[in-house]
């Protein structure tokens, strides 16, 4: 007759064994890892915050120099004037954009008090009923709300009283006496409660409509500087 052989019989009787430990953590090691864990965020949350917010600036003199061409391509691409105007966000003290444009030609008025711009309803009007160069175009309208408050970034326009800028069919600014002082530049800096928290950007906008961004804390002889 064979004898049953378990693993209870096979294993050693030992009453100095160790028990078994059940998986998990202790007390001690939990609050260990709390504390680790709390000293890392507090030493990398600061650094990670001014990052986020360096980051979020330059998308914000990307969100204006996207404005900003998509008014000179329209006025080339549909030979027509446009105009990219600044208004006020009642959300966070930023500028919400928006790009119109018009049809010049006889009887038509293509400057701020005009009536035949675009609208992001309609389309711009014309004097003459085959000119279908803006017939499927409405305004484009950008929202600022994504944008740090005025606290945190701030945003200055060149000169301080314009808020628009207008491009001829050419893609250049409209200089024009009757149009009021354009844009020049957009200049982005850390808002008073985030003093020197990221580098300031600028959007310069040249005579001949040409876009670009620029660090105006460099020379105007460094190609990384902002035109005079």
């Amino acid at each position: 007759m064979h004898a049953v052989t378990t693993a209870a019989a096979m294993r050693p009787a030992c009453s100095a064994c160790p028990l078994h430990r059940p998986g998990g953590f202790t007390m001690i090691e939990l609050m260990v890892g709390l504390a680790i864990l709390s000293i890392t965020l507090a030493v990398g949350w600061p650094a990670m915050t001014g990052w986020l917010t360096a980051t979020r600036a330059q998308a914000a003199s990307e969100f204006y120099a996207e404005g900003l061409r998509i008014a000179r391509a329209e006025a080339m691409k549909r030979n027509v004037v446009s105009r990219l105007s600044l208004t006020d966000n009642t959300t966070n003290g930023q500028q919400d954009w928006q790009v119109d444009i018009c049809l010049p030609g006889s009887g038509v008025t293509c400057h701020e008090s005009g009536s035949s711009w675009s609208t992001v309803a309609a389309p711009a009007t014309s004097s003459d009923p085959d000119d279908t160069r803006g017939a499927d175009f409405r305004s484009v309208f950008r929202s600022a709300n994504s944008l740090p408050p005025v606290a945190v970034m701030t945003l200055t326009r060149v000169p301080g009283a314009a808020t628009d800028i207008y491009f001829t069919p050419l893609g250049w600014v409209d200089s024009d006496p009757t149009v009021a002082p354009a844009l020049t530049q957009l200049q982005i800096k850390p808002g008073t409660a985030n003093a020197g928290a990221f580098p300031g950007a600028t959007v310069a906008i040249t005579l001949a409509g040409a876009i670009s961004k620029c660090d105006p804390g460099r020379p105007v002889t460094d190609s990384r500087g902002c035109p005079p």
